[in-house]
């Protein structure tokens, strides 16, 4: 893994967050995006070493409501870049950790994602995640 590529918050009114954030971090976000597969609409800020990802339900049933009706708003995953996601899922497996789904996904911001799930991480959800070229 190369680095921690960002960390997703939840919330609940995007709108409200990305002022927040905004106002936070001094500066606007760079994208807004609708992952329709993950029923999520994201919104990425970024400084010269890290991003944060919101990421506010567009479906009442997707994992990001779940997940607030569940834990209420915050830190809903941390992202690791990796250089090639399908040798990270393998040299994973082969140490025993149990993923969400084993194939990779076309996410947000341009990436390859797949999730590593939390009950093997200590209660932290994990992504991997891969640049599209």
């Amino acid at each position: 893994m190369k680095k921690v590529e960002h960390i997703g918050i939840a919330v609940k009114d995007m709108t409200a967050s990305k002022l927040l954030f905004e106002k936070l971090l001094g500066a606007t976000s760079y994208k807004t995006e609708e992952v329709e597969s993950e029923k999520v609409i994201t919104a990425f800020f970024k400084n010269e070493t890290s991003k944060i990802e919101l990421l506010a339900a567009s479906h009442p049933d997707s994992a990001i409501a779940k997940f607030i009706d569940k834990k209420g708003e915050g830190i809903h995953h941390i992202a690791f870049e990796v250089e090639n996601i399908e040798n990270e899922i393998s040299r994973l497996k082969d140490e025993g950790f149990v993923f969400v789904d084993e194939l990779p996904k076309k996410g947000a911001d341009n990436k390859r994602v797949v999730f590593l799930h939390p009950k093997n991480t200590n209660g932290v959800l994990i992504e991997l995640c891969q640049e599209i070229k």
